[in-house]
């Protein structure tokens, strides 16, 4: 498999891409080391940076194929795979980040792991990620089969909520940035779900989505707050109109949602869909 190139030898910018973005944060990371500027615990800022770049590249890897679908872009399934193995690089990291946190005693790390559930859980994630990562070779994929492979990967979306629950978890007091994800996952699942419905989503019905995404994404705040810390859940649900605290997680998914049904639509009165009809999608890198 090249990293840069289809099948063809044709150079592929969607697979450059993937990868070079997949590989910044590493190196950021990695200058952010050599200067010590991770604070002063180096290595548990380390820890959180790598399971949230985990959690983002799986999230992208994800809406690869609605992204494919919405705006016509066949050659952008090149980049999913280099995606999703950028999660599992991630997600590998964050593990071995955390043994090391233990003085690289793996007796006490997985002790930690069964003692605490939300380390279960991601424990169980990582695991799951390494056995999807272990059958992207072209030679597993051949042998496999596209049809059981398909299915196989499908328990991506299961991986995708035991890691929204290990980041809500973790998180404890602050979970702004783990329900915001958590949002993003439920349009996923709600694009997932219209699509096997009606073989189709339209801009209009993008448009129902975003809304109906930062509506869920808000009632899971709300629920959050209101039964593990005793806030009164009508107090959060108002923070979401005070923009002196910051943007809430269920407007930062409502602004994705809504550029993404407004992009769809620009994308539908730029090219007619005749012509759209003619474009053939690529084979799988």
């Amino acid at each position: 498999m090249s990293l840069f190139h289809e099948r063809s030898g044709k150079f592929s910018p969607e697979k450059t891409i993937a990868l070079v973005g997949s590989v910044l944060p590493a190196v950021a990371l990695a200058a952010w080391a050599i200067g010590g500027d991770l604070g002063g615990r180096p290595v548990s800022a380390a820890i959180h940076f790598t399971g949230l770049w985990a959690i983002r590249l799986l999230f992208i890897s994800l809406a690869v194929t609605p992204a494919r679908r919405i705006f016509h872009w066949p050659k952008l399934v090149l980049a999913r795979r280099t995606l999703g193995v950028a999660a599992l690089a991630y997600a590998a990291l964050h593990l071995g980040l955390f043994v090391m946190d233990q003085g690289w005693n793996v007796q006490a790390a997985a002790r930690e792991i069964v003692l605490r559930f939300y380390l279960t859980i991601g424990a169980v994630a990582v695991a799951l990620l390494l056995a999807l990562g272990g059958t992207s070779f072209d030679r597993v994929i051949r042998r496999m089969g596209a049809k059981r492979w398909n299915a196989l990967h499908a328990s991506v979306y299961g991986i995708a909520i035991l890691a929204s629950i290990h980041f809500f978890i973790q998180s404890k007091l602050d979970v702004t940035q783990a329900v915001m994800m958590t949002g993003f996952l439920i349009w996923l699942f709600g694009y997932r779900i219209w699509h096997r419905a009606t073989n189709a989503v339209a801009p209009r019905d993008l448009l129902v989505l975003a809304v109906a995404s930062a509506v869920l994404t808000g009632l899971v705040e709300m629920a959050w707050y209101g039964t593990l810390t005793g806030i009164s859940p009508w107090l959060v649900a108002q923070a979401n109109f005070q923009p002196q605290l910051g943007i809430s997680p269920a407007l930062w998914v409502l602004a994705a949602g809504l550029a993404v049904a407004l992009a769809a639509l620009l994308r539908l009165r730029l090219v007619p869909p005749a012509k759209l009809a003619k474009v053939r999608v690529p084979a799988r890198p």
